[in-house]
């Protein structure tokens, strides 16, 4: 499986990339524009990231905004779609709503439980 890690915390970055490595080949963005360039270059040679692994809060583009350019792009390729899971300290309903209206599948709170991280997997037939 082709996973995108999109995470501006050096520490979180690591933990999920060693967790993620297990599952696939696991490639890291720091932040929402790297992320976007990231995605358009995968479609753009039609291999796209099957799981993608995005922060709300990040600088220059957040995850929300990347989110919905992302989608975008998607949309505009014949390729299936990444099965996107939002990842945020954030406990505040509004962005969770905007989250799941742009068209993430999951929402995972941190710090993460990999256990239950795991089980979200296990439930959106990723793993």
């Amino acid at each position: 499986m082709k996973i995108l890690l999109v995470e501006d915390d050096l520490t979180s970055r690591m933990f999920m990339k060693t967790f993620l490595t297990r599952y696939g080949t696991c490639e890291v963005a720091v932040n929402g524009l790297e992320a976007i360039d990231m995605v358009e270059d995968s479609l753009a040679k039609q291999e796209p990231y099957q799981l993608i692994c995005l922060d709300v809060m990040m600088p220059k583009v957040d995850g929300l905004k990347a989110l919905k350019e992302i989608r975008k792009m998607e949309s505009e390729s014949d390729l299936t779609a990444s099965k996107i899971i939002m990842t945020t300290a954030l406990n505040d309903r509004s962005t969770v709503d905007d989250a799941y209206t742009l068209g993430c599948e999951a929402y995972a709170w941190k710090p993460i439980d990999i256990h239950k991280f795991k089980v979200l997997l296990q439930e959106l037939d990723i793993i």
